[in-house]
């Protein structure tokens, strides 16, 4: 099935109707992508009130992610099976039952159920539709620029999640935020009438043994990624569980990765014995997919990565309220849809690969100038040049790789590689937060029990105490926090003093230490990028951006 079949909005021209089913699409794309930080700055507003832990919802949290991560393949062989636009607003209902359950959660459990359960299982019915209903909605020409505008409403959601979030729960409730998001459900499914849907040419069969393998291996993979901030990547944290003298994240990843890799080997057997599979295994063999899929990974493990650090200086380190430390984030959204929407309008026939170069070196660019300006005694300002760049690197990335991922394979399996590509962007995003949390305690432990270390007005007790309850995992603590603590100790005016200069210090060695390892992330990236085309979707391609 080609674009040109598919329907009015690539082939008949009607400007408005386009914009108006893209506007659909990437509105379900904010939405999924809006619960990732929204809450970041509400948790311990909603532990509070759902009386529950703030380890209790970074528990949901990660649920919300496990669950898409392990669904998300299988989502998008269901939008094969039932359509593309069936599967896109049986998704939205799915996801607005849960917004409305969690919005009247009383308490955990019931949280669980709507946010992390069936909002999860929402977004991975509707992502991958959403990848196969640009391809079937917009002539070739059209998605690059379609794709970006998708890509750059997941990224704004992000980027402005933090400052709804601040703003409903100060001035109103953090329920707001769900009920609103039933609200522009409704909407959304309102508007999907206009979508051309993309029926499948066939009833494929489902891989129930293959959905299972990969459902288990990449959820055993990301829980253990995400885990690693309290388990430790290696060494067993203290108080913290040890198999077989290792971290459990160890033993959960390995686990994992021997899932994927015995359920792509029932997958080339499947296709040996002419059976359908839930992947096809030759997918990974197309040079220019597997080029996509790995600038996608690298794009969310940076991008999340910096979206944890950035709110955690300003709210903790600095102590901005909500509202202030979401505003001090829209920097990034401006360049990254003036990207996103500048460079497929005015430069339509940009070279794929020089694009993501450019972008790539824009996010790395930013993390080296943050990394470089972070000192303790910077203040907010230093976040908006980098912003500026990250953003620019974001937009410019979304701008391409979409139509680079699509264009790639035939229509009909749009739907299939949406779900591969959503998968990569969460495993990408759990890396990257996780490494940024990890290294940034790991360093942050380290710097303030050697500046307790030097300082002679701290006692020989003091410090030993320090090391024994400290050691590998000192909390990111603001100075308020950390002063009424000391109080309550009763701790001597000089070694409190000497506490809060070594936190000060501490907290700004551990995201510099994070954001090194952020930069050096993106500089891999560049590695790779001779995998992306060097021709835009329909063009010449030169061998080395042509698919093998």
């Amino acid at each position: 099935m080609t674009a040109s079949k598919a329907g009015p909005a690539g082939t008949a021209g009607n400007a408005g109707n386009t914009r108006l089913i893209l506007l659909t699409l990437a509105a379900g794309q904010f939405l999924m992508a809006l619960d990732s930080s929204v809450m970041n700055v509400s948790i311990a507003t909603v532990a509070e009130d759902i009386g529950t832990t703030v380890s209790g919802m970074q528990g949901a949290i990660t649920a919300y992610t496990l669950v898409m991560a392990m669904l998300m393949i299988s989502g998008g062989k269901v939008g094969a099976l039932i359509g593309r636009k069936r599967a896109f607003m049986i998704g939205c209902v799915i996801y607005g039952v849960g917004s409305f359950t969690t919005a009247i959660a009383p308490n955990l459990p019931v949280l669980l159920l709507g946010w992390s359960f069936l909002e999860g299982v929402g977004a991975a019915l509707i992502l991958p539709a959403i990848v196969a209903l640009v391809a079937s909605n917009f002539d070739k020409e059209q998605r690059p620029a379609a794709y970006g505008l998708v890509a750059a409403a997941a990224a704004v959601a992000i980027a402005v999640g933090p400052l709804i979030g601040g703003a409903a729960t100060t001035f109103f409730s953090w329920r707001w935020v769900f009920a609103g998001e039933v609200v522009v459900v409704l909407v959304i499914l309102l508007l999907a009438r206009r979508i051309a849907d993309a029926p499948p040419d066939h009833r494929p069969r489902i891989d129930v043994p293959g959905a299972l393998l990969s459902a288990a291996g990449i959820g055993l993979f990301v829980f253990g990624v995400l885990r690693t901030s309290e388990w430790g990547w290696f060494r067993p944290k203290p108080q913290g569980p040890s198999w077989f003298h290792l971290s459990p994240v160890v033993w959960l990843v390995l686990a994992g990765l021997l899932l994927v890799w015995l359920f792509f080997r029932w997958e080339t057997r499947l296709v040996a014995r002419g059976v359908e599979p839930l992947v096809d295994p030759e997918l990974l063999r197309n040079r220019q997919l597997t080029g996509g899929l790995t600038m996608f990974l690298f794009q969310y493990l940076v991008q999340m990565g910096v979206f944890f650090l950035v709110p955690l200086y300003l709210s903790v380190a600095l102590g901005l309220s909500a509202l202030h430390t979401g505003a001090l984030i829209l920097p990034l959204s401006i360049t990254l849809l003036a990207a996103a929407i500048g460079i497929p309008k005015f430069r339509p026939n940009a070279s794929p690969r020089r694009v993501v170069r450019f972008g790539i070196l824009a996010m790395f660019a930013g993390a080296v100038i943050l990394m470089a300006a972070l000192t303790p005694d910077s203040g907010p300002e230093v976040v908006t040049v980098p912003m500026l760049l990250i953003g620019l690197g974001i937009g410019a990335l979304a701008s391409q790789l979409g139509a680079v991922t699509v264009s790639a394979v035939p229509d009909e399996q749009t739907a299939e590689v949406g779900g591969i590509q959503n998968t990569v962007t969460n495993l990408g995003a759990s890396i990257g937060t996780a490494v940024a949390g990890s290294i940034m305690i790991a360093m942050l432990t380290a710097s303030f029990l050697t500046s307790i270390d030097q300082n002679p007005a701290i006692p020989a007790d003091v410090k030993s105490q320090a090391h024994t309850s400290l050691a590998g995992t000192a909390p990111f603590l603001s100075d308020a926090q950390l002063t009424t603590a000391l109080e309550e100790a009763g701790t001597d005016p000089a070694v409190a003093q000497a506490a809060l200069d070594a936190n000060e210090k501490a907290r700004i060695d551990g995201l510099r230490a994070s954001l090194g390892i952020l930069a050096l992330a993106a500089l891999v990236a560049l590695f790779f990028t001779q995998r992306i085309p060097a021709a835009q979707p329909g063009a010449a391609r030169d061998p080395a951006g042509a698919t093998s």
